[in-house]
Order: C-alpha cells, then sequence, then structure tokens
C-alpha cells in the first residue's frame, strides 16, 4: 500500500470513506483488499460509529496506515459518513468513495473508476456492478432507474438485479447505492453532505435526487465489480432494520413527493405499507411490526432539512 502521507503522483487524490459498526471480521477483509490497489494516491479513513468489537483497536494495530476516526457514539450512515466526508474534503480531496465495510473490492478498482470519472461528462456519482460475496457470478446491483411518477427504484429487486437491467452496457442511472459509490469533491462541495434526517436507509437515494437537480449525471460502470455481504450489518436486527426503512422512507418522501406526483404517491406508500403489515403479520413478526410502525410515526416527525 503507498504512503498515505505522501503524495506520488500529480493525479486525483481519492480519499476512501469506510463506516464501521461492529462487524470487524469483515472490515478486515475490506481494507485488506483495499490496500493492495494498483491507484498510487489514495487514502482510507474508517469512522467508527462506537463499534465494541474492537474495531477501533483492530484497525490501529492491523493497519497502522490507515486514518481512524472513533465516534463516541452510533451516528448513523449518513451523519457517520459526512464525518469522513468533510474531513477527506478538508484534505483536498478530489474524489471520495463510500465503501461499505462489507464489501471486497479488486485490485483495479479506484484506478478503473478515476478513469472512468475523468473521461465521462459531467460526472456526479460513479457505481461499479456489486455482486453477492456468497455467489460472485450472481450481480446484486447495476445501478437503478427512477420511476418517474412515484420515485421508487424501479429496476433493483430485494435480492438481485432485475432481468431487463443492462449489466454489460455503461450508462447512466438515477439512483445509485451507498454500498459503493465514487464522487468528485466539487459534487459534495455544490450540492452539499447526505442529509443527516436519515439515519440508515434513503439517505443515498436522496444524496442522488440532489446531484440530479444540481446538473450532473450517474453512471453505471460495467468493467469493475465487487462483491457485497448483503445486509451484512442489520439481517440479525430485522426490527431495527424495519424501523429505519420505515422512518427513512417517510423522510424521503416527504421530501421529494410535491406537485402532481403527490396524489400518486399517498395511496401507493400507503398500499406498500398495508402489504407490509400483511406480511410481517402472516409470519407473526409482532415486535417487527411494532417498530415498523413507530418508524412510520417518528419519520412524519422529523423537521425537514430543505437541502
Amino acid at each position: 500500500m503507498p504512503d498515505h502521507n505522501i503524495h506520488h503522483q500529480a493525479g486525483p487524490t481519492v480519499y476512501v470513506i469506510i463506516l464501521t459498526f461492529n462487524k470487524w471480521e469483515l472490515t478486515r477483509a475490506c481494507i485488506a483488499s483495499l490496500i493492495r490497489q494498483d491507484y498510487s494516491d489514495y487514502h482510507i479513513i474508517v469512522v467508527d460509529n462506537g463499534s465494541m468489537d474492537r474495531t477501533v483497536e483492530n484497525v490501529h494495530q492491523q493497519f497502522p496506515e490507515v486514518t481512524v476516526i472513533a465516534n463516541e457514539a452510533n451516528l448513523g450512515f449518513a451523519a457517520g459518513s459526512n464525518v469522513g466526508i468533510q474531513t477527506a474534503l478538508e484534505n483536498k480531496a478530489d474524489f471520495i468513495l463510500m465503501l461499505n465495510n462489507d464489501t471486497v473490492v479488486p485490485q483495479n478498482l479506484l484506478r478503473v473508476l478515476v478513469q472512468h470519472a475523468q473521461s465521462l461528462p459531467d460526472v456526479g456519482i460513479l457505481t461499479p456492478r456489486i455482486f453477492h460475496y456468497d455467489n460472485p457470478e450472481s450481480l446484486w446491483f447495476a445501478g437503478s432507474r427512477r420511476h418517474w411518477l412515484l420515485l421508487e427504484a424501479v429496476d433493483f429487486g430485494p435480492v438481485e438485479a432485475r432481468r431487463y437491467v443492462k449489466p454489460d452496457e455503461l450508462h447512466t442511472l438515477d439512483y445509485i447505492f451507498g454500498t459503493v459509490m465514487l464522487v468528485p469533491a466539487e459534487v459534495f462541495k455544490k450540492v452539499g453532505l447526505f442529509d443527516e434526517s436519515f439515519f440508515l436507509y434513503y439517505e443515498d437515494m436522496d444524496f442522488c435526487l440532489r446531484v440530479q437537480s444540481a446538473g450532473y449525471k450517474l453512471y453505471y460502470i460495467p468493467d469493475i465489480g465487487v462483491q457485497h455481504h448483503i445486509s451484512s450489518s442489520t439481517s440479525s436486527m430485522p426490527a431495527m432494520r424495519y424501523y429505519h426503512k420505515a422512518r427513512g422512507s417517510v423522510i424521503f418522501f416527504r421530501k421529494h413527493a410535491n406537485g402532481v406526483r403527490l396524489p400518486f404517491i399517498i395511496p401507493y406508500r400507503l398500499g406498500s405499507m398495508l402489504g407490509t403489515l400483511i406480511r410481517l403479520g402472516r409470519k407473526r413478526k409482532w415486535r417487527v411490526i411494532q417498530a415498523y410502525l413507530l418508524g412510520l410515526w417518528h419519520g412524519l416527525k422529523v423537521r425537514l432539512q430543505l437541502l
């Protein structure tokens, strides 16, 4: 891994932001793949959201070249990520790569993404292919288009990318998930950081809408891919996951569902809520239902940040 205290080339400097909350073994594998990059000028910042599994100490011991920022509490994805983004901007980053700690990346990830970022017009965000870690041939995410009326991600399924995604073609998108996103520093400076009204879920979709509104484009890069442990951080905590998905969805649609969309989105979202409750009720997931309803209520009470 290059010495991150020295700029080896007169080229774009990339800061990689990895947000962590426990799951040290996944974080270790992620960092181990990152430090093998064939790109010269990059820095890794681990922002820890109050892990209790010695993540901070382990990073210091095993990867002393990595910068660690230890938050005293779990700030959530948006606010936690913003701590790292702000540090990168203060250190004159040219590009910032947001990377989930449950990913494993190829050696040429940064080089390929930066090359595309320099050659494509009006770049706002880039994402590579994202594969299932346990099934490296199975595509999980290739970006998503947005339903023009309902604002939903229309070509992303709950398990895999849907069939009409074009996984072999470079194309523009509407939504890129925060799992892996390369963002030019100027984009953050122009549109702002993640909206901290969100704690977990939907902050990336909100950011994508704001980036597009500022005139930038979102691109899917097919010639590079990462592996992802899907929902590793929340799969063992369904009540928390449903709470934050519900809360985030209400904030997102309150913020963006306006004008002609509003009379269509309201019944659609109510139908989605009813479907979720029926599904959970059939499985007798009463605690999850309670958390889901509480998330909806708390989402209604949040004061919106109209960035």
